[in-house]
């Protein structure tokens, strides 16, 4: 597995930070710059049908290997990595045997400590990948870019595994939300699919959030402070209105399981205009309309209760919850399921409290559950993964592949 880690290594070492205030797509010249070195990389492989399109969509086949007939998997990861902390100069770092307390981030006063984060008192003995606290790791999504490519290399190798067809998607923009925009399902050619792009180890998701968003804009009048008695309207003042009217306790912070929320994600503030920009989750389709209805109603009662100056609100949608396209096929999850138990893996099947391409893809016609990497705290510079993760993460995709095979009569 010498060849997962160091493939990790080079994968982090590309810029692939998305731009939401780029509307051309790929949004950075980064991630274009590594989809043509995976390209390189899966041509080597001897895969088939590899495309690199204007748009940074990278797709290959590895070939059946067997003479029935087996349906067409995929396995889709995505090459950009998130706004919310700087992508460049990723400097990750290995703890060898992790024997717990505070891990040291680089040379600088920040820790990565099981106190803020339990889930580290699991993992003593592993191998753990830290960033040096200046950074996010990006194994969100490049560890599920390392994993396939791993396990296609292993398969390419040991021609005895068989398997079907394997289609393979990695893509642009999914951390601001386009990865499915030009995602052609046609030319990629499997009936179904599989996301790499969890969390812990064990994950396995088919439900995610509907998903929102709202922007409030609350609209004041400016005049000279020295003059602005009885005329002045602050629209940063209305907008603390608005605040406090939203309920404290259904905020990201404080939800979690199948609880939505309200997140005020950002603000940009002057005193004749504040815009509040909103995030809008929850599980149920009709609980989600009742929370973008409920923003409207604050809207309207304040602009009921103001004299000068007005609330408006704009809303758009950004997916919905795949659990509709995957659950009539159960046997998408209970090979994923198989796979990871035959990988002495206990699967864990849990919502999504966000969403992944797999959910705007299983609308477009290709069902699409999310399998874990065996990453932790993904979008910040305490993001970290354990070398043990992904190793097991290989070896569920490479036996989601023979099982497919094997069981090809039954589906």
């Amino acid at each position: 597995m010498n060849n997962l880690i160091n493939r990790f290594f080079k994968y982090v070492s590309f810029n692939t930070q998305s731009d939401p205030n780029n509307s051309q797509c790929p949004s950075s010249i980064g991630q274009y710059s590594f989809a043509q070195s995976l390209k390189s990389e899966l041509i080597e492989l001897g895969l088939e049908d590899v495309s690199l399109d204007e748009n940074g969509y990278l797709m290959a086949k590895l070939p059946s290997n067997v003479e029935h007939h087996v349906p067409a998997i995929g396995f889709i990861s995505h090459m950009d990595t998130a706004p919310d902390a700087s992508g460049a100069n990723v400097q990750p770092q290995i703890i060898e045997n992790y024997q717990g307390g505070d891990i040291a981030l680089g040379i600088g006063d920040e820790v990565l400590s099981p106190t803020q984060y339990p889930e580290l008192n699991a993992l003593q003995g592993h191998n753990v990948i830290t960033t040096d606290g200046t950074t996010l790791l990006g194994a969100d999504n490049k560890a599920g870019i390392a994993e396939i490519m791993t396990a296609l290399s292993f398969m390419v190798h040991n021609p005895d595994i068989k398997h079907g067809d394997i289609c393979i998607g990695f893509t642009p923009d999914e951390e601001i939300g386009r990865g499915a925009d030009l995602f052609n399902v046609e030319k990629f050619g499997a009936e179904w699919a599989y996301t790499i792009d969890g969390g812990p180890v064990g994950e396995l998701e088919f439900e995610n959030f509907h998903a929102s968003t709202a922007t409030v804009i609350c609209h004041g009048i400016n005049v000279h402070p020295g003059t602005a008695k009885d005329k002045m309207i602050n629209s940063m003042t209305i907008a603390g209105k608005f605040i406090t009217k939203m309920p404290k306790e259904q905020t990201p912070e404080q939800t979690e399981g199948y609880e939505g929320f309200f997140h005020l994600k950002s603000m940009e503030s002057s005193v004749a205009k504040t815009e509040l920009s909103y995030i809008v989750r929850d599980f149920d389709g009709k609980e989600q309309q009742k929370r973008l209805e409920f923003i409207q109603s604050i809207a309207e009662e304040l602009n009921k209760e103001l004299d000068k100056g007005h609330v408006e609100v704009k809303i758009a949608h950004s997916y919905n919850n795949m659990r509709e396209m995957v659950e009539p096929h159960p046997h998408i999850i209970e090979l994923a399921k198989s796979a990871m138990i035959a990988c002495d893996v206990e699967p864990i099947v849990k919502p999504i409290r966000g969403g992944t391409d797999g959910a705007r893809l299983s609308f477009m016609g290709l069902p699409c559950p999310n399998i874990f990497t065996g990453g932790y705290n993904f979008h910040g510079i305490h993001e970290f993964i354990t070398i043990e993760g992904m190793e097991q993460a290989v070896q569920v995709i490479i036996k989601l592949a023979e099982l497919t095979a094997s069981d090809a009569k039954k589906l």
